[in-house]
């Protein structure tokens, strides 16, 4: 028999409100919308395992030993032609009120938790890096306006149920091959809840709540990742008879950025220079998510070397501090000139590189050691 009060992770003396508290949190982590369709049979788990615990009926007779939830025991659902709630008192009619029998059975509450909701939206990067704000458009219920989640129009009230006297059952003698016997079931005039609403609100009909579509703005954290899950409490779906509402859950995704992506918390972007500036050095500004920097390029710099601007990346997530920009520089070399142009470099690669240049060969990438004349020469031709 499974340990219901294990699988909602609570004592065997838990209260009915430390229950339901449980209930909520495991019903949210195991949620297939939420945790995945892999979670879909832990979630009929938790959702059995309240069904015995909430009901104080079922809960004694798993007290005792039997699962209400299990048809090989006899008493699972249908069993003998009578629900869940007929087990007590049959037990009741046997032993005495052992079991206590249905006089214990309470209404149902007609204000039920709502459920959670989720939802995505999309950043771009700056707001990835610096946090912000980003908006989503959800349809759920939501309180309703008109009655504020009691169900009745404005200056009624619910009234107690005539046929079961407000305790959202009645019993009645059935026949059985074993004799008369006395069963209970949900008063089918109030459904169980005790309460009749004589007079609905026309806006809810009665529930509590509406359906409506509504904006939510979503805070979103400085540095947080692509595919990160958000969670904020209680604005989720209200439950029934205006019940306090579940979590709102908002997947975020960043949006590719034409100029830099990311990796961790580094910034990358690739800048072509010329090739005198390579050889010569140069200074020049860049654009960042800081506003314009100025860059210097060294004297020298060979293809794809990088340059660094320190604490202008991404916000380490939880923190102030900042990854680096790392700039990529691409050197274009010419492939077409002029014949001065020609001489100039010719020239040049005479005195710089000599007339027979050492060829390195390797199985592994060389450094960039060979002048950039030399590959302009080989460029060339």
């Amino acid at each position: 028999m499974a340990d219901y009060y294990e699988v909602l992770g609570v004592e065997r003396t838990a209260s009915e409100e430390e229950i339901k508290k449980a209930y909520r949190k495991m019903s949210r982590k195991y949620h297939p919308d939420i945790a995945g369709p892999e979670f879909e049979d832990k979630f009929k788990e938790v959702n059995s395992a309240y069904e015995v615990l909430s009901n104080p009926d079922k809960r004694r007779m798993y007290d005792q030993g039997v699962d209400p939830n299990d048809p090989s025991s006899g008493f699972g659902s249908g069993a003998a032609g009578f629900d869940m709630g007929d087990v007590g008192d049959i037990f009741g009619q046997f032993f005495g009120g052992a079991f206590g029998g249905g006089a214990s059975q309470g209404p149902t509450p007609r204000t039920q938790p709502g459920r959670d909701a989720l939802a995505r939206t999309s950043i771009d990067l700056k707001t990835a890096v610096f946090g912000g704000v980003a908006h989503v458009t959800i349809n759920t219920f939501g309180l309703c306006q008109e009655c504020g989640g009691s169900g009745a129009t404005e200056g009624s009230q619910p009234v107690t149920c005539p046929d079961c006297h407000g305790q959202g059952y009645r019993q009645k003698v059935v026949r059985t091959m074993l004799g008369q016997m006395m069963t209970s079931a949900p008063c089918e005039r109030c459904e169980g809840h005790g309460t009749i609403i004589e007079h609905p609100c026309p806006a809810c009909m009665g529930h509590g709540r509406v359906r409506t579509t509504r904006d939510v703005g979503v805070t979103v954290p400085a540095g947080v990742h692509d595919d990160t899950r958000l969670r904020l409490p209680h604005q989720g779906e209200v439950g029934e008879g205006g019940g306090a509402a579940g979590d709102l859950y908002v997947d975020i995704r960043v949006k590719p950025d034409k100029q830099f992506t990311r990796d961790g918390d580094d910034l990358h972007c690739w800048v072509q220079i010329p090739m005198s500036w390579a050889v010569l050095g140069h200074g020049l500004d860049i654009d960042t998510f800081d506003g314009s920097q100025h860059l210097d390029i060294p004297e020298g710099c060979q293809p794809e070397q990088t340059v660094t601007l320190k604490g202008l990346g991404a916000t380490k997530l939880g923190e102030t501090n900042r990854g680096d920009l790392i700039i990529h520089v691409n050197v274009v070399i010419p492939t077409k000139l002029k014949d001065d142009e020609r001489q100039l470099i010719e020239q040049f690669g005479e005195r710089h590189d000599g007339d027979k240049p050492k060829v390195e060969q390797s199985c592994k990438p060389l450094s960039a050691k060979k002048g950039f004349f030399s590959k302009l020469k080989d460029a060339l031709g």
